[in-house]
């Protein structure tokens, strides 16, 4: 009875190690040139992230050691495994120009990841400051993938060299994404929810990488037109008020 609590300490750790682990193959991967199997290591690293957290508070075996393991797992399979991949398929044509934007994803994820840990709690749960790094190297291995897949899309390496930086500089913004951790669904909506899921997952089905990158693109642009809404509203309001 002694081994139960280690044991349920050690399971959320399990899938934090491996998320890093997975991180440490997509790597491999990309340097052998399997982009396809970077992207899916990527993508299961993304699972295994999601679930050490829920293990965890279901288990009730958060720790501050979980945290520091977590953000350290993070930092490599959203970091370092999503920036090589984009070196090796777009970055190496471009020299330094190429290193520095590769560069500047892991370190400005490492400093995302740095102030998610000292501010968790001072805002509110249904939001992220910032671009989260588990989302950004998600998108950015998507629009890799898609980089790759698309003979069309060669003549613009460069608009994908852009596009790396703006994800690497939207993961230190004050943007405010939406969390999807923390949703309540009333009885009314659960049939709306049900009926947009089974449309999207049809489109996954039949169209798996276009559809991923108009998901991924949708969501980094709406936190963009969020923030200039609300820019544009705080304007008039106080335009109004004088």
């Amino acid at each position: 009875m002694n081994n139960r609590p280690q044991l349920i300490y050690i399971l959320p750790n399990l899938f934090t190690a491996a998320s890093a682990f997975l991180g440490v193959i997509s790597i491999i991967a990309s340097i052998h040139g399997n982009y396809y199997s970077a992207l899916i290591y990527i993508i299961l690293s993304l699972i295994c992230d999601g679930l050490d957290g829920r293990v965890a508070r279901l288990t009730n075996s958060t720790s501050k050691f979980g945290v520091e393991f977590d953000s350290l797992a993070d930092i490599v399979a959203f970091g370092v495994a999503p920036a090589i991949l984009f070196y090796m398929a777009i970055g190496y044509d471009y020299g330094k120009f190429g290193s520095l934007i590769t560069a500047f994803f892991v370190v400005f994820g490492a400093i995302r990841l740095a102030r998610f840990n000292v501010t968790t709690g001072t805002y509110e749960p249904s939001v992220f400051i910032g671009l989260p790094i588990p989302t950004a190297a998600v998108v950015s291995a998507i629009w890799t993938y898609a980089f790759i897949s698309y003979d069309f899309l060669k003549a613009y390496g460069v608009v994908f060299l852009v596009l790396q930086a703006i994800l690497g500089l939207l993961m230190v913004s004050n943007i405010r994404y939406p969390s999807f951790k923390k949703l309540d669904f009333n009885r009314s909506s659960v049939l709306k929810v049900l009926i947009m899921l089974i449309i999207i997952f049809s489109f996954l089905y039949l169209y798996p990488l276009e559809s991923l990158v108009i998901l991924a693109s949708l969501y980094v642009l709406y936190g963009l037109i969020r923030a200039c809404y609300t820019l544009i509203v705080s304007k008039l309001k106080i335009r109004n008020q004088e």
